[in-house]
C-alpha cells in the first residue's frame, strides 16, 4: 500500500514536471501514466459527446418533433371534448332556431296575401276614426332569399288614435315593419273641424319568401 502511494507520487511529481511544449508523440510510451491516463479520458470523453450527438442527436430531435405532436394532439383533443360537451346546448339553440325560423316563415304573406293584408291596414285605420288618405303599394325588391312589398301609408286623426293605429299594425299576424314615420298637425289655418288632428305618413314593409313566390309562378 505503501509502495502505491510512493509510486502515485512519483508519476505525479512526473507529471508536474512535463515539459508540454516538448511532448512528442513518438515518444509516448515514456510518458508517465498519469498523462496517459489523462489522455486516454479525454480520448474517451470526445468519442462518447461524438457518439451522442452522431446517435442520440438525431433520436433527441425526432423525441422533440414527438413531443410537439404530442402537444398539437392534446391542444385539438382537449378543444373536440369542450366542444363535445358543448354539443347538446348547440344542437337545442339550433332546433329553437328552426323552429323559430317556421314560425317567422309562417308569418310572411304569399303574394296573393298582399291585398288582404292592405285590407287589414284599411280596415283598423277604419276602427280607429281615421281618415285615410292614401295606401300605395311602390314596386317589390327582390333580396336573396326574400321578396321585399314597400308601401306608402297616409292617414290622418287623433293622437291617440294614431298610435293605436301603429300598434294594430305591428300586431298584424303578418310582418309588417313600419319606417320614416312623420306627424305633421293639419289644423294651420284654424280650421276647427281638423283641431288637434295630426297627419302620420309612413313607409311600411312586408316580406315573402322568395322560393314560396317562384313556387307561386310568382317574379322572383
Amino acid at each position: 500500500m505503501m509502495l502505491n502511494r510512493q509510486r502515485f507520487k512519483e508519476e505525479w511529481q512526473r507529471l508536474q514536471n512535463v515539459d508540454w511544449q516538448s511532448l512528442d508523440i513518438k515518444q509516448a510510451g515514456e510518458w508517465p501514466w498519469l498523462l496517459k491516463a489523462l489522455i486516454a479520458l479525454l480520448a474517451f470523453l470526445v468519442a462518447l459527446a461524438a457518439i451522442n450527438w452522431w446517435l442520440v442527436g438525431e433520436a433527441r430531435d425526432l423525441l422533440a418533433a414527438e413531443q410537439r405532436q404530442e402537444e398539437r394532439l392534446l391542444d385539438e383533443y382537449r378543444r373536440s371534448a369542450s366542444e363535445a360537451a358543448l354539443l347538446t346546448d348547440i344542437r337545442s339553440q339550433l332546433s329553437m332556431l328552426e323552429d323559430q325560423m317556421v314560425q317567422m316563415q309562417a308569418m310572411l304573406p304569399t303574394n296573393a296575401e298582399i291585398p288582404s293584408l292592405l285590407d287589414s291596414i284599411s280596415e283598423a285605420a277604419t276602427e280607429h276614426r281615421l281618415i285615410i288618405e292614401s295606401i300605395r303599394l311602390r314596386p317589390t325588391i327582390s333580396n336573396t332569399y326574400y321578396i321585399e312589398h314597400p308601401f306608402d301609408i297616409q292617414v290622418r286623426g287623433g293622437y291617440h288614435a294614431l298610435g293605436l293605429f301603429a300598434a294594430d299594425i305591428s300586431d298584424l299576424p303578418r310582418i309588417v315593419t313600419q319606417h320614416d314615420v312623420t306627424l305633421s298637425p293639419i289644423d294651420q289655418y284654424g280650421d276647427k273641424l281638423h283641431s288637434g288632428k295630426l297627419r302620420m305618413s309612413l313607409l311600411a314593409r312586408t316580406y315573402s319568401d322568395k322560393t314560396a313566390s317562384v313556387a307561386e309562378g310568382g317574379s322572383p
